[in-house]
């Protein structure tokens, strides 16, 4: 699998290089986004690391660009004081972030999922079977451990969209406009009652046993209600 680099740091690329090649990947390196974008269009990777803050084209105008030719996985590297981008990139399309400085395993699980989920190119499924899920798009039912769960048009559409997305970062104006559309993206209150719904019904004991906020950005999606990484 390839995967291209983009930072204009050198020891952050070099430090990459060495522990993605030690687990088997082969990588790419590039020092901006124009330099990425020219070697993205020589030979497409399987999966694009970036920056966000770079001389140039950043990491921004970069995964802009790369969605409008197709849907590789993007992982952003971000600075915890650079929120408003890295919202920004993930409204854009990018996959996933993680803030600096991080821990190499953390990334590499993140590599991992990513690339598992960009394998699966099959048509939307009519019925989604996934950790504690199994959900029917036809008929509109949802099952949780195997128990029947009801929910109003609204909470299905946010959950299935949830289910089509696991795992993955998704901010409010993503989520509002995938179950309001664009009517619904000044309407951030809509998001937090659906959420606070939609946890009770999912697990009334243990609350947000599967959708985990992402503070100020939005919110991820565990099917297995398991802990996620954390560095």
């Amino acid at each position: 699998m390839r995967i291209l680099v983009v930072d204009d740091e050198p020891q952050i690329t070099r430090v990459l290089r060495m522990s993605l090649q030690g687990s088997g990947y082969e990588v790419t390196l590039a020092k901006d986004g124009a330099d990425a974008l020219e070697r993205f269009r020589a030979q497409p990777p399987d999966l694009i690391i970036t920056d966000l803050a770079m001389p140039g084209m950043d990491g921004l105008q970069l995964t802009r660009a790369v969605r409008r030719a197709g849907e590789t996985p993007i992982i952003v590297l971000s600075v915890r004081e650079g929120e408003a981008m890295k919202i920004a990139a993930l409204d854009e399309g990018a996959d996933d972030y993680i803030t600096k400085p991080f821990s190499m395993p953390e990334l590499l699980a993140r590599v991992r999922a990513q690339l598992r989920k960009s394998a699966r190119t099959e048509p939307p499924a009519v019925r989604i079977a996934e950790g504690d899920f199994a959900i029917d798009t036809e008929m509109h039912t949802t099952e949780v451990r195997g128990a029947p769960v009801h929910l109003t048009p609204k909470e299905f559409d946010l959950l299935l969209f949830f289910a089509r997305n696991p795992r993955r970062v998704l901010t409010h104006k993503t989520l509002l406009r995938a179950v309001w559309g664009r009517s619904g993206e000044d309407q951030p209150e809509y998001l937090r009652v659906l959420i606070a719904q939609l946890r009770r019904k999912l697990d009334p004991v243990e609350g947000a046993r599967y959708i985990r906020s992402e503070p100020w950005i939005g919110y991820r999606f565990d099917p297995e209600g398991e802990e996620l990484i954390t560095s």
